[in-house]
């Protein structure tokens, strides 16, 4: 989800997303602060979003913009003179396996790659940091953990079987084939 901070008075800020699943429950998160006056929420895609923001924050989901690459370029044109963007992404922190490339394709790349496409799009870099291996482990754990306790309370469900296969999988993936390789880095950029 990408969220800008509005100029206008009654609104600090616009969430952006084409997935309805995910802004009604950001509805729900936002009603339940009592913020819905203050955060407006919108179903669009991100590549149509159009309105510069004092502040852009855009986080895993440089593949609504097309990469990497790509969204840097596009986001700079989201950020008014002076303004920050919080840019977060996954990245290797070291050669990658086989098999993290068949897991991840080829849209993740190397740290040095993310600076790189952030410099030749124009940002300047005002803050630089990667997630660390037990912010990772707290990801993989937390994305496991809501099915992890499905399976508790319905483990005779139909569905049982493949979910648990699912978190499995997961979780070998995770421990052989990309922990320690992928990261998950956060720029703090200006233009």
């Amino acid at each position: 989800m990408r969220v800008l901070e509005s100029a206008h008075a009654d609104c600090v800020g616009t969430g952006v997303d084409s997935d309805s699943a995910l802004l009604e429950r950001a509805a729900a998160s936002v009603a339940r602060r009592g913020l819905q006056q203050r955060i407006n929420l919108v179903e669009r895609p991100a590549q149509e979003w159009a309105e510069p923001a004092d502040r852009v924050i855009c986080i895993g989901a440089s593949h609504a913009l097309g990469g990497t690459a790509p969204a840097l370029r596009a986001l700079s044109t989201l950020v008014t003179p002076g303004g920050r963007l919080l840019f977060g992404d996954a990245c290797w922190v070291s050669e990658p396996t086989t098999e993290a490339l068949a897991i991840f394709g080829q849209d993740v790349v190397r740290l040095a790659e993310v600076i790189e496409h952030a410099l030749g799009a124009g940002w300047r870099v005002l803050s630089l940091t990667t997630a660390d291996q037990r912010e990772w482990d707290d990801f993989e754990s937390s994305w496991r953990l809501g099915r992890e306790q499905w399976l508790l309370t319905n483990p005779t469900a139909p569905s049982a079987p493949e979910v648990r296969q699912q978190l499995d999988g997961r979780l070998r993936e995770y421990v052989t084939e990309y922990r320690g390789v992928l990261a998950f880095c956060y720029l703090v950029l200006t233009r």
